[in-house]
């Protein structure tokens, strides 16, 4: 097996994820400095082992931040958190491919580039929309765009598992199966 493969779990000191989607992971060259400087507690290991001439350690595969590092209440508006709110799903049509996102009110009509004003839409629809406003084209999302909370998105998160999840993670995490490598 391949070091790369080897990814430890981040949780903060409450050993909780430090999110979900992505999931908090960090690569083993990065924990192993982590825990040389002191900055994470080993929570489990690997059976595998790193060594070097004069020391021996086993991989960390789940590691919590010595100091709890508070989350934000909000998230930044990023298109990745826009299409997690909305589930990676069109808010017009329901499909999950191709997708881009829209503004319900048109930036020609003073719409603006906010949590409130923008929803994930698939390009067809997109296109089909134009710069029209809902009751213009008859074309409502199927939620009222929102600020979502970070809560939010970790709940959001946890409906699309990673394609790994360690068997020492399973403890920390919320998904109802845990994959192998």
């Amino acid at each position: 097996m391949s070091l790369d493969a080897s990814p430890a779990l981040v949780l903060n000191a409450d050993y909780r994820p430090l999110s979900y989607y992505p999931l908090s992971i960090w690569p083993w060259q990065e924990v192993v400095k982590a825990v040389f400087l002191n900055r994470v507690n080993v929570v489990s290991e690997y059976e595998r082992k790193v060594r070097s001439p004069g020391f021996e350690m086993a991989l960390p595969s789940v590691v919590s931040l010595k100091r709890y590092v508070t989350p934000a209440k909000y998230p930044a508006f990023t298109r990745f958190n826009l299409f997690l709110r909305d589930r990676f799903t069109c808010q017009y049509c329901g499909d999950k491919n191709d997708l881009t996102f829209d503004h319900v009110t048109p930036r020609r009509c003073g719409g603006r580039t906010t949590w409130e004003n923008v929803v994930t839409a698939c390009a067809s629809c997109n296109l089909l929309k134009g710069g029209r406003l809902p009751h213009e084209c008859r074309m409502h999302p199927a939620q009222k765009p929102h600020r979502p909370t970070v809560h939010e998105l970790h709940q959001a998160g946890r409906s699309f598992p990673p394609n790994y999840l360690h068997e020492s993670w399973s403890d920390f995490l919320y998904w109802d199966t845990v994959l192998e490598p």
